[in-house]
């Protein structure tokens, strides 16, 4: 990189300076002069100021490879808590050859505009297999819709309140997550104690913290093969993702 090589040369000269021509490199040096190489830099930088911008955009690019890798060996370390746990809610075929995995919060608006497309797939792609992840990040009436989702699950209705609670219009409350379970056909009291189960708890918090250790901090973020895509994407995107992991890629 230009900036490292100038810096590396002053600093080279520097030292031939202080050393002296000819001087034996077995004979005791000088201290550096700290203040001299500060005053080198500077002035290098004042007349080059683009070798800063250089190296922030460096900076930006090993971090971000370095981000990226990290994501990737944590989708690899917990691959099976992502496609394969077994409370999971799953649509699709099962055996798809290619498996799409959601992170989704009922109260959150891009959620709820990515569903037409996620459905899209589901019902254009008989090979595709989805696993919904309840993370609800938006406050208690998205744990109630959560729990609720979960519950119904149960019943074998998840997809089908899955989707009338993220069609809903109006701001959801827990009366009207409840009032929406039961247009579906939900038993309302059987939902009711259902929710409360043990292991629907650990499991939403089970899902909490597999988001944070992919840094997912925010909804929607879909995984798909070993790519993580946060936030909102369009159908178009997703079906290439899919289309790549398909192919190996």
């Amino acid at each position: 990189m230009r900036s490292k090589v100038a810096l590396t040369l002053s600093a080279a000269l520097l030292c031939a300076a202080i050393a002296g021509d000819g001087r034996a490199q077995t004979e005791p040096q000088p201290p550096v002069d700290e203040e001299a190489v500060r005053k080198i830099v500077r002035e290098y930088l004042l007349e080059h100021p683009e070798v800063i911008e250089e190296a922030i955009r460096a900076l930006s690019a090993r971090r971000q490879a370095d981000q990226a890798a990290r994501t990737r060996d944590a989708l690899v370390k917990n691959r099976v808590a992502l496609i394969g746990h077994p409370m999971s809610p799953v649509s699709g075929n099962p055996e798809g050859d290619v498996t799409l995995v959601e992170f989704f919060d009922y109260q959150c608006g891009y959620c709820k505009r990515s569903l037409d497309s996620v459905m899209d797939l589901l019902e254009g792609d008989p090979e595709l297999r989805i696993v919904w992840k309840d993370f609800p990040v938006l406050g208690q009436v998205s744990t109630f819709a959560a729990l609720a989702s979960m519950a119904a699950q149960k019943q074998g209705k998840y997809l089908e309140l899955h989707k009338a609670l993220m069609g809903a219009d109006e701001r959801l409350s827990e009366e009207s997550v409840m009032e929406i379970a039961g247009q579906v056909g939900l038993d309302l009291e059987r939902l009711q104690q259902d929710m409360a189960d043990r292991e629907i708890v650990a499991y939403l918090q089970e899902t909490q913290r597999l988001a944070r250790e992919l840094g997912i901090n925010g909804t929607p973020a879909f995984v798909i093969g070993n790519t993580l895509v946060p936030g909102a994407v369009d159908g178009a995107r997703l079906k290439q993702l899919i289309d790549e992991a398909r192919g190996g890629g």
